[in-house]
């Protein structure tokens, strides 16, 4: 009997603490400007980009959220031993998020990210290939509908001739409905 009442009182409280953070289903749409760091195997010169990337997604709970991405950078070029080097990329991928809300309001939430991204880079070496993203930041709700976030993301990359890793830096504004 002690075990069926310890049962039920587990079971129970499991419920009840489910339904206290029961998805939500927020979707969200924004922009961010991004700084990456690009390092090339093989150049002389450290190759930094400026893009922006356009995101939608969702939020299931206060905890963790979806988000499906594309980025596109500027041109870079630059004359190496008189001969112009030039390269751009664009990518698309799919991102987790895992917030961590703070204070009593849960205005200020620390996340991390994980995901990956097909890379198409374009220009001298055009190349195609896969992104394993990580990363971290922090989010402020300004609404109950605006945030702003500011991250940093590591990108390993895959079968990307000349390219091993990349390092971004972001902030953006995000709406959420």
């Amino acid at each position: 009997m002690t075990k069926n009442i310890a049962l039920l009182a587990t079971v129970s409280a499991l419920i009840l603490a489910g339904n206290a953070n029961a998805l939500e289903f927020r979707p969200y749409v924004g922009a961010q400007y991004n700084i990456t760091h690009v390092n090339t195997q093989g150049l002389p010169t450290n190759v930094n980009m400026n893009s922006y990337s356009v995101f939608v997604g969702t939020e299931y709970n206060k905890y963790f959220g979806t988000e499906l991405f594309y980025q596109n950078t500027n041109k870079w070029h630059k004359i190496i031993n008189g001969t112009k080097v030039k390269t751009d990329f664009d990518a698309y991928g799919l991102d987790a998020y895992g917030y961590l809300p703070l204070g009593c309001d849960q205005v200020i939430a620390p996340f991390a990210t994980v995901g990956i991204a097909n890379y198409n880079f374009g220009g001298d070496n055009d190349d195609n290939g896969l992104g394993y993203r990580l990363g971290g930041g922090i989010q402020y709700h300004i609404t109950n509908n605006i945030a702003l976030r500011a991250m940093g993301r590591y990108v390993w990359t895959d079968k990307l001739e000349g390219l091993d890793h990349m390092s971004e830096f972001s902030i953006g504004l995000k709406y959420v409905f």
